[in-house]
């Protein structure tokens, strides 16, 4: 979820309460000013009752046209023990002139007339409707809600989007950077702190990051460089051995093992000046390479060095599929790729490899899946397998990262598929 987004929920989240207890407030002060602007008109009313009682007027008409009622009778002994000043209520009260009951705020007052005896006073007076105006407030109140959360988000979206410019600056910059690339300037036009920071700081780790990188691509390189004419010079001085000298057949077995062992070695020597030059960047020129004649003759030519396993190796080939990119590195992805299924297939196993117009797939068979997150991974071991993967997955993997290619593992049907789209 993006940041805005989880910003804007929760400030959704944290308005519903506070306009919750806003409408329960606003209802009650309501309801509360109300009532109190009638009880005075009620405390007026029977003050007026009273008065002309008092004073022997007539009293005011019952049905006077404003709704207002009174009821005047003698006050029992246990009322008027029980009395402890005005009491004010709500209740219904019937109305002839609607023939309907409404609700009403009632003032009950027991006074003395001239002779000393003690009535009860009953002032009504027709009032709200509490389930109306529940209602209203209810309705406003959502409508208030919604309208309000509406502006705050599109404000806090304009606001949050302008502060947050940098770090989409940032992210937008660290989804085209790629190791190897050179030190390069990350963005860092803001005047927010934090921001300056951050980008201070990511700065800081791609020049480290580089460095760390030049140094580990100098010391392969150059290691590898150095390694090649002791190589050579043992490779030479048993070769020597073999065809000048006359050693025992346990010797020769040994000298063969030692040279065979020697030959791994200048083909690892080899493999790690090949991604040396590849993360550096040092490759010739590209032209149109034919991704199918190149994987009809290297399939043709791994059939021949692996025909005593008896594996079968089945070609689909679609319409030509031409890449422009260096020709040996074309030869050397297209080559690790199919011996790695010759290696890894079991004895009279199958492979499958598919050609179609932007996808070379190669497929073979295998027991269980295999980590997709490190199999392109250099030396990666799985317990199904007696010995590291080597160095031609990583070869692959560099190789489409330098074109832009996408390589990627998976495990269906019992087979192992490895597949290189070729982003055109």
């Amino acid at each position: 979820m993006k940041l805005i987004y989880r910003i804007m929920l929760s400030l959704a989240a944290a308005l519903i309460p506070i306009t919750a207890l806003w409408a329960t407030l606003f209802y009650y002060a309501m309801v509360g000013e109300i009532n109190d602007e009638t009880d005075d008109s009620l405390d007026d009313y029977a003050t007026l009752i009273i008065q002309r009682c008092r004073e022997g007027r007539p009293l005011p008409s019952l049905n006077s046209g404003s709704n207002n009622s009174y009821t005047i009778e003698p006050a029992t002994a246990a009322e008027i023990a029980a009395y402890d000043g005005d009491q004010y209520c709500d209740r219904a009260v019937y109305i002839p002139e609607k023939g309907e009951t409404e609700p009403a705020r009632v003032l009950t007052r027991i006074f003395q007339n001239n002779d000393g005896r003690y009535l009860k006073l009953c002032v009504a007076m027709p009032t709200f409707e509490r389930e109306d105006l529940m209602e209203t407030v209810l309705i406003w109140t959502i409508s208030l809600f919604g309208l309000l959360l509406l502006v705050v988000v599109a404000i806090s979206i304009l606001v949050v989007r302008r502060s947050l410019r940098p770090l989409y600056a940032l992210l937008e910059w660290l989804d085209g950077y790629n190791p190897g690339m050179g030190v390069v300037v990350v963005p860092n036009d803001t005047s927010i702190t934090e921001f300056r920071r951050l980008n201070d700081a990511a700065q800081r780790a791609v020049t480290r990051s580089e460095e760390l990188l030049d140094r580990q691509t100098q010391f392969i390189g150059n290691a590898s460089h150095e390694l090649q004419t002791p190589l050579a010079v043992i490779s030479n001085r048993i070769e020597y051995l073999m065809d000048h000298t006359s050693p025992s057949e346990e010797q020769m077995v040994e000298l063969v093992k030692i040279q065979d062992t020697l030959r791994h070695n200048i083909r690892l020597n080899r493999t790690l000046l090949t991604l040396t030059r590849i993360e550096s960047g040092n490759i010739a020129e590209s032209s149109d390479i034919d991704i199918t004649e190149l994987v009809a003759e290297i399939v043709e030519s791994l059939d021949e060095v692996y025909e005593t396993r008896n594996i079968s190796c089945h070609v689909e080939m679609g319409p030509h599929l031409c890449i422009y990119m260096n020709d040996a590195m074309a030869r050397m992805l297209v080559t690790n790729l199919i011996k790695n299924a010759f290696v890894y297939t079991p004895q009279g196993g199958n492979i499958h490899i598919t050609v179609s117009s932007d996808e070379l797939c190669v497929s073979n068979d295998g027991d269980e899946a295999l980590d997709g997150e490190r199999i392109f991974d250099r030396f990666y071991t799985h317990t199904s397998r007696q010995s590291a993967v080597g160095l031609g997955l990583a070869i692959v993997r560099s190789i489409c990262s330098y074109y832009g290619f996408e390589a990627k593992y998976s495990f269906e049907e019992s087979m192992h598929i490895f597949t290189v789209r070729f982003n055109r």
